[in-house]
């Protein structure tokens, strides 16, 4: 479990958090949601530990972040970028067990206990048979499908998400997706940010708005996700609509200013 008390953090003089507190419970999946600039990124930052906020703290399990060290922290918690592009293409199997790092001794091989977990988390992805491909030589929804197996392998409790489907077509952003669920059925909790309110409608168990540095809302997704909160984060107008127990978010497209909508 993540918990997050309030937390402050500027860059500078320009405060980009101020007093959030949130929690990420365990076999959660949990969408941030908000618009650019809003701190999303930034809290992420704080949770892995790569910025020091000015005030507040981290929890993991209970446990300050402060007090973890680097490789205790890859332990506990993998991030998931919104895309990788290395220089030099490495075959699947090894961006994988890049992710095993932080339990292999500097200078060591990796054991056949490394390489087991790797394939394990392959085929939890449905990706075993991508294992000897070049990973630069794969479509987008692959490449996403890979770094969520290399997080896997990890082997820890919490996955952090930034906007892992942002640069994905429609088909890999809902197969992606589906895959990250499956894993929070298995016992994972996931927090993933994201500019698509209705993927949360569709995935979300939990939600975080965040709106000038703060939490606007947080809870259960059928609670917290409402057309005034859409409203409030991004400024349009929705209504809800539901179809064979699916909810959809409409655009009022007639209320957008400048945006003619003709129906014949």
């Amino acid at each position: 479990m993540i918990e997050v008390d309030h937390l402050c953090f500027s860059y500078g003089s320009h405060a980009v958090l101020q007093d959030i507190s949130c929690a990420i419970k365990p076999s959660c999946m949990t969408f941030l949601l908000g618009h650019n600039g809003v701190g999303k990124s930034t809290l992420f930052r704080c949770i892995l530990g790569h910025l020091s906020p000015q005030k507040g703290e981290v929890r993991l399990g209970g446990k300050p972040s402060s007090q973890y060290t680097i490789k205790e922290l890859a332990r506990y918690a993998a991030y998931v970028p919104q895309a990788c592009n290395p220089v030099f293409s490495y075959p699947v199997e090894q961006v994988v067990l890049m992710g095993r790092s932080a339990y292999t001794p500097l200078f060591s091989a990796p054991s056949r206990a490394d390489e087991g977990i790797v394939q394990e988390a392959l085929e939890r992805m449905g990706i075993l048979h991508l294992a000897k491909k070049e990973f630069l030589q794969l479509s987008g929804g692959e490449r996403q499908l890979v770094l969520v197996a290399r997080a896997l392998a990890q082997q820890g409790k919490v996955l952090l998400m930034d906007e892992p489907t942002a640069s994905l077509d429609y088909g890999n952003q809902l197969k992606v997706l589906t895959q990250i669920k499956k894993l929070c059925h298995s016992g994972l909790s996931v927090l993933i940010s994201s500019h698509n309110p209705q993927h949360a409608l569709w995935f979300a168990d939990e939600v975080i708005a965040l709106d000038g540095g703060k939490v606007l809302a947080a809870g259960a997704v059928k609670e917290v996700m409402t057309p005034e909160l859409v409203r409030a984060l991004y400024e349009v107008d929705v209504h809800f609509c539901t179809d064979n127990g699916n909810c959809f978010m409409m655009p009022e497209l007639s209320r957008l200013e400048g945006v003619h909508v003709s129906v014949e």
